[in-house]
């Protein structure tokens, strides 16, 4: 039961007497008793005419999914089945996360009719969001006492990632479309695949040289002598590549308003559409301390999908990275050599160790590349120095780069790659990269 801020007016209409007569008339107190017992009574009045609450009957229809940020609309339907017509109000109680536009609506459902009541879910967090309950708040005619129940009606729907760095896919699928065009075959070495023989001109690697095909083709009444046959090759296209994301707790800090691991996401779903329209096949693994997501041996649609459903209820654990499992976790996806792709942090040499002391291990077997997502800000901060605190900002910010520099040094040196940028510049940063590779025949 609940009362309103009409009751609280009534109530204090009674008060008037006793103000007006200075507190001294036993009257004036003989009539205030009179009124209070007068609104108890249009109180009990009121509830028991209103309609039950309880008779109520709710059912949920709701979208399995939706992009975050996108919108999806949540219908709720309320059925009265009791003898009364219930004026009121029905509450929704979806989490605040989930952004939910009205909560609260206004209801006059006579005896065995139904509504449907709209709300617009604009989700800004991940993950499931997820409701359980309806209240219900069943006003009489006078408006002075309410009944109120909660009722279950229990709804989720999956809140995916934007991958709002798809505006790049286009452009990268036409120098894509580019590179097979003109990328050459003539490539030799292992791991590509044999193209087609044809004569030996100038400039070819002596090492292309098939030894037995041009002993077939040698004609001596043909008047021409040996015809020396090279192989031609051509890159693979049903390569590999596996993304490993690091979901430990330096995936969590926020950079450009935005968690580290958010911006991993994006660029491993860019970088998966584009590797497999290469015609590649994609693994993703997110792990810390134990796997936390994994899609395998998904290709073409079912692969951006996988990810990004397996995205969704990924959320950073704060402990720390366990480097040293990676390498298994690798080869329990793919034994043969492959582009590992590393989405991490390497800003902190001290956070790093783990990673470093790993990367020898990867490279020995595949093409490795880390990727790191970088803060705007402390760029920024080293070209402010217009008093003291700028001056120490920018120190510190030239420091933390300085840092970062030393340890990309050293993931070179320990034989792979590194590709750095601001969250809405390492998706596209990491799929050029990715193109490059290709160019140079290297994937």
């Amino acid at each position: 039961m609940t009362v309103s801020g009409r009751f609280v007016a009534l109530l204090a209409l009674g008060v008037i007497p006793v103000v007006l007569l200075g507190g001294r008339d036993a009257a004036a107190y003989a009539t205030l008793g009179a009124w209070l017992a007068l609104c108890l009574l249009l109180g009990v009045i009121d509830l028991l005419v209103a309609g039950s609450p309880r008779s109520v009957a709710v059912e949920r229809s709701l979208p399995a999914r939706v992009r975050l940020g996108a919108e999806a609309e949540s219908e709720l339907y309320v059925t009265n089945t009791g003898r009364r017509t219930l004026r009121g109000t029905v509450r929704d109680g979806w989490e605040p996360s989930a952004a939910a536009e009205p909560t609260r609506s206004a209801v006059s459902l006579p005896p065995g009719e139904r509504r449907r009541l709209v709300a617009s879910l604009r989700p800004w967090r991940r993950g499931e969001r997820r409701v359980r309950n309806v209240t219900v708040r069943s006003w009489g005619p006078l408006h002075l006492w309410a009944r109120q129940a909660t009722l279950e009606a229990p709804g989720r729907i999956r809140v995916l990632p934007p991958f709002e760095s798809r505006k790049h896919l286009p452009s990268r699928l036409a120098r894509l479309r580019e590179l097979e065009g003109t990328t050459t075959v003539l490539l030799r070495g292992q791991g590509t695949e044999f193209d087609s023989l044809r004569e030996y001109v100038r400039g070819d690697d002596v090492r292309s040289i098939d030894w037995r095909a041009t002993a077939r083709r040698h004609d001596p009444t043909g008047g021409r002598g040996a015809r020396v046959m090279v192989r031609t090759w051509r890159p693979e296209r049903d390569r590999r590549v596996v993304i490993v994301i690091d979901s430990a707790r330096t995936s969590a800090a926020r950079v450009a308003n935005e968690p580290r691991i958010d911006t991993a996401f994006e660029a491993a779903l860019l970088l998966a559409a584009l590797a497999s329209r290469a015609g590649d096949r994609v693994d993703m693994i997110a792990y810390d301390r134990i796997v936390r997501g994994r899609v395998q041996g998904a290709s073409g649609p079912q692969l951006l999908s996988r990810m990004v459903d397996e995205m969704a209820g990924i959320e950073p654990a704060l402990i720390e990275m366990d480097w040293s499992a990676i390498p298994a976790q690798v080869a329990s996806v793919t034994s043969q050599r492959s582009l590992v792709v590393l989405l991490t942090s390497i800003e902190a040499p001290g956070a790093s160790r783990g990673l470093l002391s790993v990367l020898q291990q990867l490279t020995a077997k595949h093409l490795v590349l880390v990727a790191s997502v970088t803060d705007p800000d402390t760029l920024q901060a080293t070209t402010e120095r217009h008093d003291r605190d700028e001056v120490y900002r920018a120190a510190a910010a030239e420091r933390s780069l300085l840092d970062l520099s030393r340890v990309a040094a050293a993931v070179r040196r320990l034989g792979a790659d590194v590709v750095t940028g601001a969250p809405a510049d390492l998706p596209p940063a990491l799929a050029d990269r990715y193109l490059a590779l290709k160019a140079a025949g290297r994937l």
